[in-house]
């Protein structure tokens, strides 16, 4: 059977349009590329941007900075010895990028001696975004920090 150009032309287009649709079909079918939004409500968020920048300035003038730090395959957070933890509401904030389902929080009422043992549980390889967020005498306190564990 002969196949003039036309029909040629017409399968490849066919082709190109049907290996285009398995991959539509395939990435949103698939759940090992949800990719979420960095937070549920965006704008709500955005108004506030404004004092985390303050409470950013804040954490950044103190005389002790919170400290992260790896201890072989262990994340240590050690808060400075003048911050009483007892007396302080805060959070420590674990955020994975890639998935909403392996992000965690920790109040500052289960650190102890000043210093975060990171879950090892809760924790796989790969990028965090660490946020601890707290307020002492009215003012509010925000440490960011990128990490690879």
């Amino acid at each position: 059977m002969k196949i003039n150009w036309g029909t040629g032309l017409v399968i490849g287009m066919l082709a190109f349009i049907s290996f285009i649709m398995y991959f539509v079909v395939t990435m949103m079918s698939s759940t090992d590329y949800d990719h979420d939004l960095v937070v549920e409500d965006y704008y709500r968020e955005e108004l506030h941007y404004q004092q985390d920048i303050d409470a950013e300035k804040n954490a950044l003038a103190l005389e002790e900075g919170i400290e992260v730090y790896r201890d072989g395959n262990k994340l240590i957070l050690k808060f400075p010895e003048t911050m009483n933890l007892a007396e302080l509401e805060g959070t420590v904030s674990f955020y994975r990028p890639s998935s909403k389902k392996l992000d965690f929080v920790i109040p500052f009422s289960e650190i102890e001696n000043n210093r975060l043992l990171a879950p090892d549980d809760q924790m796989i390889a790969g990028r965090w975004n660490l946020k601890v967020r707290w307020q002492e005498h009215g003012k509010e306190y925000l440490f960011k920090k990128e990490i690879l564990y």
